[in-house]
């Protein structure tokens, strides 16, 4: 059953990165609230075995592959989803690459390159397709930007990945200024420390882990389904008059 206000009835949300972690938990959340999901990733198998289990709930969902890194599978993504569905409503852009986790100044070319691909020119192309559907419909629909706390205060060990959740969260707010008169709003997420198998270089470390908690006041790692009700809000009618917007969920981490 739908929580007044966030009835997403209807509704056609695509959300990238959705075979596990913080992706699959918005995923499941969106559907559970009515709307119909689509769900890609690189490896369209982990998404049909997450969109399987949806549909078992009662929930509409399907599984889309496309590797966000890709122009061409971004195209062919968007052609698809205006060919079958007709409409967007709701884009979550999640998926996201770190291959590289060391001193920023051993940064080698082909992971500056994956990251730069992915997080920057991959969200930018999706959001672009995404606009162009939602800008012609009388409706609009909300664009959503996962980025990182890294954004504001790059992590350690993690430059180039950093660098790109900062470009994510000025995408955001360029994206949100332009197309504030279509009726699209564009907000970006900022996760602070999560459990998730992305995150795993991290949280299975027992001394990064009680190094970042010492900076977290809740002073506990956060869950995905935590960040997945941040992005229902962002998504749904409680937040319509909500755009540009970048949202800690960090466990005040960002005020410490």
């Amino acid at each position: 059953m739908s929580t007044p206000g966030m009835d997403l009835t209807g509704r056609i949300a695509l959300i990238s990165g959705a075979s596990r972690g913080i992706g699959a938990a918005i995923a499941g959340l969106l559907a559970q609230q009515g709307a119909h999901v689509l769900l890609c990733s690189r490896k369209v198998e982990a998404c049909a075995s997450v969109a399987a289990h949806l549909r078992q709930q009662g929930w509409q969902a399907d599984a889309l592959a496309c590797h966000i890194g890709e122009p061409a599978q971004i195209d062919a993504l968007f052609d698809r989803i205006e060919r079958d569905y007709g409409r967007l409503d709701i884009l979550v852009n999640n998926a996201a690459a770190n291959p590289y986790f060391g001193p920023i100044l051993e940064t080698d070319l082909a992971a500056f390159q994956k990251t730069v691909d992915v997080n920057i020119r991959g969200y930018f192309f999706m959001s672009v397709r995404a606009g162009k559907i939602m800008s012609r419909q009388a409706q609009g629909g909300s664009i959503v930007n996962v980025a990182s706390v890294n954004g504001v205060i790059p992590g350690p060990m993690q430059g180039i990945y950093s660098i790109t959740k900062a470009a994510v969260i000025s995408m955001t707010q360029a994206f949100a200024r332009e197309l504030a008169a279509q009726k699209v709003r564009v907000n970006a997420l900022l996760p602070g420390f999560t459990d998730t198998r992305f995150a795993s270089a991290l949280t299975q470390n027992e001394a990064i882990v009680k190094e970042v908690l010492k900076h977290v006041p809740q002073g506990r790692i956060a869950q995905p389904e935590e960040m997945a009700g941040a992005v229902l809000y962002l998504v749904s009618d409680l937040a319509s008059y909500t755009t540009g917007v970048a949202l800690n969920v960090d466990g005040g981490y960002l005020i410490a």
